[in-house]
């Protein structure tokens, strides 16, 4: 894949068993797919079960998860959040995974599908909007919410009535890449983190 293309990490959020995400996750990456200018990494929290417990000494184990973790994250230009809502708010493994990490989200465009009941996730994703701002990300306006998605995919993960979801993560990729690119190009002439 060209370098010039913008990486973006895809964060599954959900790590709860029979959790819908995966489908919502991998409809949305595969949105990427109608685009020359973007290579996705799909990055799902299931495979890094980090604690909820921060210390600044983590178990090998632990320490091995988060290197790998990182190393993904700082590989990215620009996130996409995928986040259920539960309680009003967003799992527990997403907010692990921001406090575990900070300057893999330095200077770095975050943009958001949220699904869930009747809010569609957009509860969780304004609660994520401030957390990402203290991560000195660059939080995208534009977003995907899918309210009450379990009856709007096929039993193959398609919509089945794709036009409004489609149409809102062609404007998603459309802020979210022009974010990505204003950012790389500003941090190679000055440095973000000094």
């Amino acid at each position: 894949m060209s370098s010039d293309r913008i990486r973006v990490a895809v964060i599954l959020a959900s790590v709860r068993k029979g959790r819908f995400g995966p489908t919502i996750a991998n409809w949305f990456a595969g949105t990427a797919g109608q685009r020359d200018d973007v290579e996705v990494d799909l990055v799902d929290l299931a495979d890094f079960p980090l604690p909820t417990a921060l210390t600044d000494e983590p178990a090998p184990e632990v320490a091995a998860l988060l290197g790998a973790f990182s190393a993904r994250l700082s590989r990215a230009d620009g996130f996409v959040i995928v986040t259920p809502e539960y309680n009003h708010s967003f799992p527990a493994s997403l907010k692990a995974a921001l406090d575990f990490t900070q300057h893999e989200w330095h200077a770095k465009p975050v943009g958001f599908v949220g699904y869930g009941g009747l809010a569609g996730g957009l509860r969780a994703v304004q609660q994520l909007r401030h957390i990402v701002n203290e991560l000195h990300a660059v939080p995208v306006r534009d977003a995907v919410s899918f309210h009450g998605p379990w009856s709007q995919f096929d039993s193959e993960g398609r919509l089945i009535d794709p036009s409004a979801a489609e149409t809102a993560a062609k404007v998603l990729w459309d802020k979210l890449t022009w974010w990505a690119l204003a950012t790389r190009e500003a941090k190679a002439l000055r440095p973000y983190d000094n």
